[in-house]
């Protein structure tokens, strides 16, 4: 395997000299991607701030996300979203992971398409990957989800009796609830994760810490050419 997708991602890296023309990084890609996580060690790695887009979301309306979609409904959800990822885009220096349905506003894509110093990342996996690795979490909920928060999956939540895997999943990730429904989503969002990303990082095989290493090969700048 390439060098630089082994190499530990608590090595400290000089964030100018690798990304001289980005002051944003944006990670991209359906629910189970892992943007937070890989998120989180990126803006490490870089000495950056992260900002989950969701959770910046949940605290400027004092509710969580599932609340606002049950209360005002999808549109009103998706306002709000563009809304704070202008506030988001205005900071300098961040690692933003998106929610996984961002890209679908146009808005949104404008936005991003068009804030100078930012570049966008898609991590890309097969549903099958993604469904487990959502699966996973929904079996073991004391382990944080991709939003770097543990499940909201309950005893009070779900009754013994209901407590099966496939409840479960549905429960914490409500897109999953049909899974057929959720494998169609996330065939309609891949085109477009596809064309808003610069650069797009196969994270099936990879750990954490080796999706990160493969996003700043992606980033770093091309070497000069030799002058013979």
């Amino acid at each position: 395997m390439n060098a630089a997708v082994t190499e530990p991602a608590s090595q400290p890296i000089d964030p100018m000299a690798l990304l001289p023309c980005h002051r944003r990084l944006v990670l991209t890609g359906f629910m189970g991607a892992g943007k937070t996580t890989v998120g989180r060690l990126l803006a490490a790695r870089l000495g950056w701030e992260f900002l989950d887009l969701d959770a910046l979301i949940e605290a400027r309306a004092g509710m969580p996300v599932p609340s606002i979609f049950s209360a005002h409904g999808e549109a009103h959800f998706r306002r709000l979203e563009s809304q704070a990822l202008v506030s988001a885009l205005g900071r300098n220096h961040i690692v933003l992971a998106l929610g996984g349905g961002a890209p679908e506003v146009l808005t949104n894509r404008l936005l991003l398409e068009q804030t100078p110093g930012t570049a966008t990342v898609f991590l890309d996996a097969p549903f099958s990957v993604l469904f487990d690795r959502c699966m996973i979490q929904a079996l073991n909920p004391e382990i944080p989800d991709s939003s770097g928060r543990a499940s909201e999956v309950t005893d009070t939540a779900v009754s013994f009796s209901d407590r099966t895997p496939s409840t479960l999943l549905g429960q914490a990730r409500p897109i999953f609830a049909d899974p057929a429904a959720a494998e169609a989503r996330f065939r309609t969002r891949q085109p477009i994760y596809r064309r808003l990303a610069r650069h797009t990082i196969q994270t099936a095989d990879l750990s954490s810490d080796q999706a990160v290493a493969a996003i700043l090969a992606q980033l770093a700048p091309a070497p000069p050419p030799v002058r013979l």
